[in-house]
């Protein structure tokens, strides 16, 4: 998995409240276990007609948003049913960060495996970035998260809180995968203790 330190990007507004993971997957996109390949289905509903041509004034189809990199929400993002395949549509378009009031909490945690970031801010202070990702490509913000800290367009800085240890894992690039391979050592001395001890099995 990706390392997360800091990331200066664009920031693409999406101003609703309760999307919920089938507008950001729709569920006939669930077929697929590959974690690849989803990003161009990502919002699929709002970003494109019955004739699968783009609609134009959704936000991602907007030429400033284009490459965003983070994106701001509504409250209560990532609610209704648990599919891992949400955070891995957002991953795959190229969103590394959404900030929001509030996440549903199995979408909020799946985050962190798939190496996004989601920060939850006060309302008033989500209004400001809402404001700051409403100026397009040329207002890049800054995330840093050694520091906790996310930095508008204009200097004006928030202070997000994060478990440490979800905050290790992103720092380290680390996936469960990657939490058990840091053990590596440890699980190949167990394995060659059990043999020597039970050569039966």
């Amino acid at each position: 998995m990706e390392k997360f330190e800091k990331l200066t990007g664009i920031a693409a507004p999406l101003p609703l409240i309760n999307v919920d993971t089938d507008m950001i997957i729709p569920k006939q996109f669930l077929k697929t276990i590959k974690r690849s390949g989803l990003g161009v289905n990502l919002f699929d509903e709002m970003r494109y007609d019955d004739d699968g041509n783009e609609i134009s004034d959704f936000v991602l189809n907007k030429p400033q948003y284009r490459e965003a990199e983070i994106l701001v929400a509504g409250d209560n993002f990532g609610c209704g049913s648990s599919r891992e395949h949400a955070p891995w549509a957002i991953k795959d378009f190229g969103i590394r960060c959404v900030i929001a009031p509030s996440f549903a909490d199995i979408f909020y945690n799946n985050c962190f495996k798939n190496g996004i970031l989601p920060i939850a801010l006060p309302q008033d202070q989500v209004d400001v970035l809402m404001k700051d990702a409403e100026k397009g490509s040329n207002a890049r913000m800054i995330v840093d998260l050694e520091a906790q800290t996310v930095t508008t367009s204009e200097g004006e800085s928030f202070h997000f809180e994060v478990d440490s240890f979800k905050k290790h894992c992103l720092l380290e690039g680390l996936d469960d995968i990657g939490l058990t391979m840091e053990k590596s050592d440890a699980i190949a001395a167990f394995e060659t203790r059990a043999a020597a001890e039970r050569p039966w099995v």
